[in-house]
């Protein structure tokens, strides 16, 4: 009688862990078909804009990643493969030219200065590809009041558009940051003496000598170089970085305890913040193919933890390691912009407090969510079948970053 029953357990054993197995495959194959969709899917456009001025010109080079330029021009892409290769580059030219002259403006005098395309070519940022477009424009003199817009995507309240500014100008360096309403950069150009052995200038037929001289000093107008800007950059960095906080979400979906949730939460943020900072100052460099690729695995393996492991301790170490590996994934967007090292400090610090400020919020959100969950009677169901759901689109960003 009990090797009965010993038997029937066994078999139900085994029925149960076939029905997650076609569970699992079930929600694999339609995150499979899902596929392209994904790959192809762009909630976060990002453009970089180098400013470099002196007195015989004025360079601005404006690098937009291709998948915007797809958006933006669909028909540019003539084979519809999401890819924007050389040769439709070439053909299409003229039309791109079109698009970024009038999408980007530089003012002078509340006047529109017309630059002259000089250069245009594909380029590739960590794993992306960038047509990076060379504008010249007119040099600026003291007294003028220069005005940088940014267009792109105004009208399109439903795009994370962001363009990050470094400027040379007048061999001072400056960033600002350019995202939602905030289209505008503003710099005047200022009059300032210079003391005598500053820039002073010889008069040959006297031999006197002009004790004072004058010269252009940059003044920033615009609020969007403040600390505030690159603490909203943080905040739009990890709401459209899907991949992170569904990371976050496996690690919070089994149930713990206060304490775990909290040396969780805490060795994720000090993990991703010391790689965070080493990368940005160049002091870490890893393949983003392999970055990617790792905080792919990374929402797998912490899924299946929740599936298959009986008990959940010490979890904040491996939340410790992986966390290591996000914080790449989270300097790659500073990293291009190469802010100067006397200016990083607060960039950085006000970039890493906008992530942690979303993050904390959506901790405090779900945390209450979830301790409603556990006293249902169908959690564990719940917990189980939404973790095949995480490794299954873990997988398939996986596989993307790995072969595509």
């Amino acid at each position: 009688m009990f090797s009965s029953l010993s038997t029937i357990r066994h078999i139900g054993s085994f029925f149960d862990r076939r029905r997650q197995f076609c569970s699992f495959l079930a929600i694999f194959f339609i995150a499979f078909i899902s596929f392209p969709v994904l790959a192809n899917a762009h909630a976060y456009s990002a453009s970089y804009t180098k400013i470099t001025m002196d007195d015989k010109k004025t360079e601005l080079v404006f690098t937009l990643d291709t998948l915007s330029l797809i958006e933006l021009l669909p028909d540019i892409d003539s084979n519809k493969n999401w890819v924007l290769e050389k040769s439709e580059l070439k053909k299409d030219r003229h039309h791109i030219e079109e698009l970024i002259t009038e999408g980007l403006t530089l003012d002078k005098n509340n006047k529109e200065v017309t630059p002259k395309v000089e250069n245009m070519k594909l380029v590739k940022k960590e794993n992306k590809e960038f047509v990076s477009t060379t504008l010249i424009f007119p040099a600026f003199s003291p007294g003028d009041t220069i005005v940088y817009n940014d267009g792109f995507y105004f009208n399109d309240t439903g795009a994370n558009y962001v363009d990050l500014i470094s400027a040379d100008l007048m061999g001072q360096t400056s960033e600002a940051v350019i995202q939602g309403k905030e289209r505008t950069w503003t710099i005047l150009l200022t009059e300032v003496q210079q003391e005598q052995g500053q820039g002073q200038t010889t008069q040959p037929d006297t031999g006197t000598v002009q004790d004072q001289a004058k010269a252009a000093k940059p003044v920033e107008k615009s609020a969007t170089s403040t600390w505030f800007s690159f603490f909203k950059l943080g905040t739009l960095h990890i709401l459209t970085g899907y991949d992170h906080l569904l990371f976050l979400f496996a690690l919070l979906l089994r149930k713990q305890t206060f304490k775990q949730y909290a040396a969780i939460v805490t060795s994720f943020t000090i993990a991703h913040s010391i790689t965070l900072s080493l990368a940005v100052l160049g002091w870490i460099t890893l393949p983003s193919r392999f970055v990617e690729a790792v905080i792919a695995f990374s929402i797998c393996y912490v899924a299946a933890e929740n599936i298959f492991r009986k008990e959940i301790r010490h979890r904040w170490t491996i939340t410790f390691l992986f966390g290591l590996i996000h914080g790449l994934g989270f300097a790659s967007i500073l990293r291009e912009m190469s802010i100067p090292k006397s200016h990083l400090a607060v960039a950085l610090l006000n970039f890493n407090l906008g992530i942690e400020a979303v993050q904390l919020s959506l901790v405090l959100l779900l945390l209450p969510l979830l301790s409603f969950m556990f006293k249902l009677k169908s959690s564990r169901k719940i917990v189980i079948y939404g973790s095949y759901a995480i490794v299954a689109m873990g997988a398939i960003w996986l596989i993307q970053r790995l072969f595509f």
